[in-house]
């Protein structure tokens, strides 16, 4: 967590004594009651081989013949996969695929239906 800057002379040297902050510069002494935390969300924003933008659970299918990691067999082009859940990584696609279970995909390979 970042220490706040002095809200007297917005100093970005303040320090955390106790239940107080200070500011070394101006002196300043103020609660951590007192101060308001903006909340930072992140977007993850996911976007199909066409470049639209994918939500969870949106339903997908396959563009090309994808191998599995692991297995013998191979993910068939047109595979449609359903209720996906996106996450952040390299893999940035979790879903469940009928015959294979659990599967992590790249959203450069599946299309939005």
């Amino acid at each position: 967590m970042s220490l706040p800057n002095c809200p007297k002379c917005n100093s970005p040297y303040t320090y955390q004594d106790g239940e107080l902050f200070v500011c070394p510069e101006c002196a300043h002494e103020w609660s951590v009651e007192e101060v308001e935390v903006p909340i930072e969300v992140e977007v993850l924003v996911v976007k199909d081989v066409n470049g639209h933008q994918l939500t969870d659970g949106d339903t997908v299918s396959v563009i090309k013949d994808l191998k599995v990691k692991g297995s013998s067999s191979t993910l068939k082009m047109g595979t449609k996969v359903k209720n996906i859940r996106l996450v952040d990584g390299d893999h940035n696609i979790d879903c469940k695929i009928d015959g294979f279970g659990a599967m992590k995909l790249k959203s450069e390979f599946v299309k939005k239906i």
